[in-house]
């Protein structure tokens, strides 16, 4: 099972799952196969290993849409989403012939009638259990979740979409599923913005669903709201923080290094190409995913000579191919290097990118995000931060992420200014990478019909930061706001009340220092759920744990339709200029 917090996310859903699926199989002694589609692979994949599995006497994990031989004399367990390609699959499983002798079906979600018909008009008297278990989101760290559908940023946000309204119905019945997993049913509030209207519009089928599904519990009795507030954003609310440069560890590492599916690949000295995966069961990315790099390439090293200390090797610069040696001759201890190995890799890389560019780019993102200098000057003309970005050769992709910050930080710029600043990066033919935009409610050609006012933002310049991380991303304030019970209602409207006793009690200022204790040790104490429409990024995915490393008494987890890095993000935006047809074809390409 995946190592996190005992309250984190992928255990509640693990525990769920045993409390459901698994308890329900245990009563028959026989070994069983589990039969998954896409989703729920991902699903069970993000919150237990093969040999969790094996202990519940479950011997095979099978893919629901391949080809499998028939084992007449195993019981089969079915785990899969409500959708009309799972269920011809399943049905196909047991018409005209079994491939099982029964079947335990098990929906993330709820199950439409007509679905359900078919299956039960074919395949009724081999079916023992079929359940809704309502989990239809996926744990994607200990405080941290996603839907599981990047596509969802093209939906609500393409002018020309077709199905916005149904994938926000979607996502309000995944996040209905969350509450339900959590067993919280959460006032909700919404960040009220005249140019973003589908947070309300979320907040409202959001609602409605909860009441729905609340509306009696196993008793007959309405279920109350419990200690929990549940707030819905908007992508555009904060457009500056997915776009800078970030010198966290984890939110840099996946802005300037290629990693997919949260695999890091890598040579090694030998030239042998290496991969290691990036989750909480490396408790060593747990321990340095939200360090300043600063902090990282400092400690590593420092972990790694107490290892070699341990055993009498001698002092000296700690390289990898240093550390090949050790290993080879060591083979007790190798385990233990492994971790620390990949990291000083990783933080190696992520170093050599700073030192080339990034170093001198943030200067210059930092000051325009901000708004003034290192020294609390307020930079009265962004254009003279801008111009040397744009007069070094930076790559494009750098520039127009300079140049984004710039339009941003002038809240809109004039048609002729953007033209010359497009000129400029050589981007004629890409200017929807910073036009399209306004489809989010961000300003970027100021006109007196669009009007945007910036938020205020909390006072930090008394907290210790460093020079080119002095950025704070905006959900942080709204987190200890919320925490602290100072959002303004009218900034915030309540789709339905919280509970009157809302973190009242045992509430304390956000940025107040505690003694350390770690998340295992933790309370059960109230919750605060944050959903932002668009994507959330590796910056404001630290900020939840910040927060809860410092208010004890409130456990902050936020999630989106998917989590972001500064390309993934651009690439969206440019895509949303996309005629529905274009998408069409280039999908028809793929699949041949």
């Amino acid at each position: 099972m995946a190592t996190g917090p005992e309250n984190g996310l992928k255990r509640i859903v693990w525990k769920r799952i045993k409390e459901t699926i698994i308890e329900d199989c245990r009563k028959s002694e026989v070994w069983k196969i589990l039969i998954l589609d896409h989703f729920t692979t991902r699903l069970l994949s993000s919150c237990c290993k093969m040999s969790d599995l094996m202990s519940e006497k479950i011997t095979i994990v099978e893919d629901l849409y391949k080809i499998r031989e028939p084992v007449l004399e195993m019981k089969a367990i079915y785990f899969m989403t409500p959708t009309a390609q799972s269920v011809d699959a399943f049905i196909a499983d047991f018409k005209p012939k079994p491939k099982y002798k029964s079947a335990y079906v098990y929906f993330t979600d709820y199950c439409p009638d007509d679905l359900f018909h078919n299956m039960k008009l074919y395949c009724a008297k081999y079916i023992r259990i079929c359940k809704e278990i309502n989990m239809s989101f996926m744990p994607h760290e200990a405080q941290v979740f996603t839907c599981d559908n990047p596509r969802a940023f093209q939906s609500i946000y393409s002018p020309n979409s077709q199905d916005r309204k149904k994938t926000l119905e979607t996502l309000a019945d995944q996040l209905v599923t969350l509450c339900a997993t959590l067993d919280e049913y959460p006032g909700v509030r919404y960040k009220k913005d005249a140019n973003m209207e589908y947070a309300k519009t979320l907040a409202e089928l959001v609602d409605n669903k909860l009441s729905r599904y609340y509306e009696m519990d196993d008793s007959n009795k309405k279920k109350e709201k419990t200690q929990a507030q549940l707030l819905i954003v908007e992508r555009g609310f904060d457009p500056v923080s997915p776009i800078l440069h970030e010198l966290t560890y984890q939110a840099m590492a996946y802005d300037l290094i290629d990693i997919q599916n949260a695999t890091y690949k890598y040579k090694s000295k030998d030239g042998s190409e290496k991969q290691a995966l990036l989750n909480e069961d490396d408790m060593l990315w747990v321990k340095l995913r939200h360090k300043h790099i600063a902090e990282v390439s400092e400690q590593i090293p420092k972990m790694v000579k107490e290892i070699s200390a341990s055993k009498k090797q001698p002092d000296g610069k700690i390289t990898i191919s240093n550390l090949a040696q050790m290993m080879k001759k060591m083979p007790s201890f190798r385990k233990q290097l492994t971790q620390k190995t990949v990291h000083l890799q990783l933080a190696e890389d992520c170093m050599v990118h700073f030192s080339n560019n990034v170093e001198k780019l943030c200067k210059a993102e930092q000051d325009l995000a901000v708004g003034s200098d290192v020294d609390g000057i307020k930079v009265k003309d962004p254009m003279r931060t801008l111009l040397p970005v744009l007069l070094y050769p930076y790559s494009t992709y750098d520039k127009i992420r300079a140049v984004l910050l710039y339009i941003f930080s002038v809240n809109g710029t004039t048609d002729e200014n953007l033209n010359k600043l497009i000129q400029h990066v050589k981007i004629e033919d890409e200017r929807e990478v910073i036009l399209n935009w306004k489809e989010l409610g961000v300003p970027i050609i100021t006109s007196p019909s669009f009007f945007s006012r910036k938020p205020t933002r909390r006072d930090r310049s008394q907290e210790e930061t460093y020079n080119l991380s002095r950025w704070t991303p905006a959900i942080k304030d709204v987190m200890e706001d919320a925490v602290e019970n100072k959002l303004d209602p009218r900034e915030w409207p309540y789709q339905s009340e919280c509970p009157t006793a809302w973190n009242g009690s045992g509430a304390v200022s956000a940025r107040q220092k505690h003694k350390s204790s770690t998340q295992d040790e933790r309370r059960t104490g109230s919750r605060l759920i944050i959903f932002v429409i668009g994507g959330i990024c590796y910056s404001e995915m630290r900020c939840a744990y910040e927060v809860t490393q410092t208010v004890k008494s409130c456990q902050v987890i936020i999630g989106s339709s998917h989590i972001l890095t500064p390309s993934s993000l651009l690439d969206d935006i440019k895509a949303l200029s996309k005629r529905p047809m274009e998408t069409f074809t280039i999908e028809e390409k793929s699949n041949d």
